[in-house]
């Protein structure tokens, strides 16, 4: 499985990107599917994800992002609204199969004026 990532970018507080991703390499939907993100000196956290049908989100994005889902394309997009310099990092892709995880390669999102 490859998970392929596009989006991304230099934004201004207060402004809007959208991050894509795609499974490719199977023909099976993922138990889970979503949007994580690891900023400089912090651990990678739960940006919005999708466990089965349910949505999950982070409490620091809660309102600002939502997370939408093609089951015939597989992919999953991230629409980001009221960005903020704290939403700055790397944003990862992660699709669970049964027992296994994969990651994309990473977007970096950098929030600065």
């Amino acid at each position: 499985v490859q998970l392929v990532e596009s989006g991304g970018g230099l934004v201004q507080p207060g402004g809007s990107l959208r991050l894509s991703c795609e499974a490719r390499g199977s023909a099976l939907t993922p138990a889970a599917f979503g949007w994580y993100r690891q900023s400089l000196g912090q651990e990678r956290e739960l940006v919005a994800r999708y466990a089965g049908a349910i949505i999950m989100y982070g409490d620091s994005v809660k309102g600002r992002f939502t997370i939408s889902r093609d089951y015939a394309k597989k992919t999953i997009d991230l629409q980001m609204n009221s960005l903020k310099p704290d939403d700055t990092g790397v944003y990862y892709c992660n699709a669970v199969y049964g027992p296994s995880k994969y990651w994309g390669q990473g977007t970096q999102v950098t929030v600065s004026s």
